[in-house]
């Protein structure tokens, strides 16, 4: 049987989806480069050779995870009617949202960014990514700053109920999150 060498950019594809998952799980303080290699199937130094550091590494997490939201956003803002009132564009865009929610490690990648928001290197950029998926949903749907503000509160709501299980593919029953997520939208 042949093996197909993998270019360097497919490995580092590989990297980055062992680091979300990995990252995902433990964070990133707990997480060490050297398990995102044994995931990844590579050494170590590869890791650091691809990628820097694991700081850049868990950067380059963070940015997939907000290049995937703002991808969804984009998408589904292309099937905006253009009659449509800033409350469907909305409903729209929230719709698009829960697709990420059902991508069990990117919400909880997210949540451990804005966790290590502390670090000078990685707050700066969690800064500027969440501004700019706020000014996103702003520019697509012509939504105010206190719609933009609701919608993305929602959201923040929705990703850490995701991370706690209680949405999604795998929800766990509970009853104070089903009366929560009826509240917020009686389709989820």
């Amino acid at each position: 049987m042949t093996r197909t060498r993998m270019t360097a950019s497919e490995r580092g594809e590989q990297v980055l989806a062992a680091a979300v998952t990995a990252f995902a799980e433990s964070g990133y303080a707990a997480t060490k480069t050297d398990e995102i290699a044994r995931r990844a199937g590579v050494s170590q130094p590869y890791v650091i050779r691809l990628f820097g550091t694991k700081q850049q590494l868990f950067l380059a997490a963070l940015r997939l995870v907000c290049d995937r939201i703002e991808d969804l956003f984009r998408t589904a803002a292309e099937q905006i009617p253009a009659d449509a009132t800033v409350e469907e564009a909305l409903e729209d865009l929230g719709a698009a949202y829960r697709v990420l929610l059902t991508e069990r490690d990117l919400p909880r990648v997210l949540l451990h960014g804005f966790s290590a928001s502390g670090d000078p290197a990685i707050g700066p950029v969690m800064r500027a990514r969440f501004g700019e998926v706020y000014q996103l949903v702003r520019d697509l749907t012509g939504a105010s700053a206190s719609e933009a503000g609701a919608f993305i509160a929602t959201g923040m709501l929705l990703t850490d109920m995701a991370a706690m299980q209680v949405v999604g593919p795998d929800a766990v029953e509970t009853p104070w999150a089903t009366e929560i997520l009826t509240c917020i939208n009686p389709d989820l």
